[in-house]
């Protein structure tokens, strides 16, 4: 991606001028939401170092399994980043929360989205994902449910619950 392309993270500023710095490390997540927007950004970009080193360290944070996580974003594809609340998280906050919601497409090609409400928290004067709370999402049927005498969708002729629906 070049540095004039959008940031994937959906704030219609540059790439270079907004995640990139943070990831890279040339400069600091100012606020929570910015240091969130740089972890959706990461997965989009499987900058896997930089989602495990904004992790704050200490006994509430699980040990990040590396392997599981750069499978993830390796395997999912990213469709944006949608912040809907921010509570506190502002350069003069010692902590915040951000809840968000991400969609992406995962390997068997169905879409998701990842709603959590992420905590962090500013040690020393940087910012640090410090846990998440993910909200569950109720799967919505797309298209009417098939009856199990009804004809199977794949067109063999037969009955659902004598092809695919076994």
């Amino acid at each position: 991606m070049s540095e004039k392309e959008l940031c994937p993270c959906g704030s219609k500023k540059a790439y270079g001028e907004c995640c990139e710095p943070i990831i890279k490390g040339k400069s600091k997540a100012l606020t929570a939401e910015s240091l969130m927007r740089a972890r959706y950004t990461s997965y989009v970009k499987q900058e896997i170092d930089f989602i495990i080193t904004s992790c704050e360290e200490g006994e509430k944070i699980a040990e990040i399994d590396r392997k599981a996580t750069e499978q993830w974003s390796k395997e999912s594809k990213w469709h944006g980043l949608k912040i809907l609340n921010t509570e506190k998280g502002t350069e003069k906050d010692d902590e915040g929360l951000v809840e968000f919601e991400a969609t992406y497409t995962d390997k068997k090609g169905i879409r998701d989205i990842h709603h959590e409400n992420a905590y962090f928290k500013k040690i020393d004067g940087t910012w640090f994902y410090e846990v998440g709370d993910v909200k569950p999402m109720t799967v919505v049927r797309e298209g009417a449910k098939i009856g199990r005498n009804d004809p199977c969708p794949c067109g063999s002729g037969l009955k659902y619950k004598k092809c695919c629906g076994r």
